[in-house]
């Protein structure tokens, strides 16, 4: 499986997707510079990491989206490439109309990092075939602008096309108001592509990948991309 991690003034999770890679068995990636109007050839998995991303200016992932590199990353999803994209990287993904939606401040607007519950919708997509069905997933957060928003003929269409990947949810995955951390409607957490080959998700998988680091509840989605990538 052949990588690309992409670089934004602010993004500060490189290094860490990186290392997830390393620890799913993946060869080392390559970094991408944003102001590159080209992706390396034969990459299989481009990802977009967190951070700050101009600061947040704005709005965040807003600028980051209309670098010169997000035109290659949209021919590359088009050609059914794999796209990845944590925290800063699913608002951009958002903001350059890859995915569906926007995310919003945090309902208490208030920044957010711990642990959440997340409850895993999904296990047909090449992100999560590691993963059961209803598995309950503890996995960290960093955001203040992780309050994920669309439309009512939007949001019924990601349901109907069964495309949320991840709800926020409690340790027995149940799902409600009370464990939805920063006011996401339907508690969504993750959605796909309608191919579902690119993904976008708040919380931080990458952070997860390694029992020193607390678990390894993140793991099984990028060895799910190792087994479905060549």
């Amino acid at each position: 499986m052949h990588a690309a991690i992409l670089l934004f003034p602010g993004t500060n999770r490189e290094r860490d997707m990186a290392r997830a890679l390393e620890v799913a068995g993946a060869p080392a990636p390559v970094f991408v510079w944003h102001r590159e109007t080209t992706l390396p050839a034969g990459l299989d998995l481009v990802i977009l990491p967190g951070g700050f991303s101009y600061g947040d200016y704005l709005r965040s992932g807003a600028m980051a989206a209309r670098s010169p590199i997000l035109e290659a990353v949209r021919r590359f999803a088009d050609q059914g490439g794999m796209v990845l994209g944590v925290c800063n990287g699913f608002q951009i993904l958002t903001e350059a109309g890859l995915l569906p939606g926007a995310l919003m401040r945090n309902r208490d607007l208030r920044f957010i990092c711990r642990c959440v519950g997340l409850r895993v919708e999904r296990t047909d997509t090449p992100f999560t075939t590691r993963y059961a069905a209803g598995a309950v997933l503890s996995v960290p957060v960093a955001h203040h602008d992780g309050n994920y928003t669309a439309d009512d003929d939007t949001l019924a269409r990601l349901e109907g096309e069964g495309r949320v990947a991840f709800r926020y949810c409690d340790a027995a995955g149940v799902v409600s108001d009370a464990t939805n951390p920063n006011g996401s409607r339907g508690n969504i957490a993750g959605i796909v592509s309608e191919n579902r080959r690119v993904l976008g998700m708040m919380p931080h998988p990458e952070n997860l990948v390694e029992p020193a680091l607390g678990g390894i509840d993140g793991r099984p989605l990028f060895e799910s991309l190792l087994e479905a990538l060549p």
